[in-house]
């Protein structure tokens, strides 16, 4: 099977991303990069739930290509018209992950969605953060291409997609995974500060800064990570490798 790692990988985020609670039904929607340009990618094909995608039904789209819609088992519309802008636009961004997850999904519909450092995960996107508040439906095409405009910081790799979800970028699955995991994790704890309706205690911006660069060196802690989760699959025998 060609990219047969790589569509392993891929297959293993959906899975857990199942286990997290991060999925949308048979909606939402990640991709990998597989050619040096960025324009050739593996995405999980239309409509199919998380917890059954394996490495063999992952679709290879070229973003360069026109008639990818017309063409038997093409992806879903608004996969297309975002992670297709998204790879052809961004080459510096190898993988993508787009989710409704709960704690994301509900900052990104608060009329002020910044996250505020107020413990280690939420500092560690201090200053990285792309806030969206443009919302212009279902991402077909032209909202996937006004959205991949908004790639052009390459120390922001998370949108907060106002009205909508979060999409999480990165150098790699294990990469793009750990962020997207982390961040769920960071908003969960935020939204449930605002829930006591105390004050927060908010970081300074000095300590928080520092926070994100700490982190964001942290050796191999993305890669450790995703191969324990991919070690469980294992274990259990899980089919995702296939």
């Amino acid at each position: 099977m060609e990219y047969q790692i790589e569509r392993a990988d891929l297959a293993a985020a959906f899975r857990w991303a199942a286990r997290e609670n991060m999925h949308e039904a048979v909606a939402n929607h990640f991709s990998l990069a597989v050619s040096p340009d960025g324009s050739q990618f593996l995405m999980n094909p239309n409509q199919m739930h998380f917890a059954r995608i394996k490495a063999s039904d992952m679709l290879l789209i070229d973003a360069n290509d026109p008639e990818t819609m017309n063409r038997p088992n093409a992806p879903d519309p608004s996969a297309w018209g975002l992670h297709g802008s998204v790879h052809r636009l961004c080459p510096h961004i190898k993988c993508l992950m787009h989710v409704h997850s709960d704690y994301a999904t509900v900052l990104a519909s608060l009329a002020d969605s910044t996250l505020l450092p107020i413990e280690q995960n939420t500092a560690t996107f201090f200053n990285r953060i792309i806030y969206d508040e443009q919302f212009g439906g279902l991402a077909f095409e032209g909202e996937g291409t006004r959205c991949a405009g908004l790639f052009d910081d390459p120390l922001k790799q998370v949108m907060v997609m106002g009205n909508h979800g979060i999409l999480v970028a990165g150098d790699s699955v294990a990469d793009t995974y750990s962020r997207l995991y982390h961040f769920e994790r960071a908003a969960g704890t935020y939204i449930r500060a605002l829930q006591t309706g105390r004050p927060l205690r908010v970081l300074s911006d000095k300590i928080a800064e520092k926070t994100a660069v700490e982190m964001a060196g942290y050796p191999q802690k993305a890669e450790r990570h995703f191969g324990e989760l991919k070690r469980i699959l294992d274990e259990e025998n899980c089919n995702y490798a296939r």
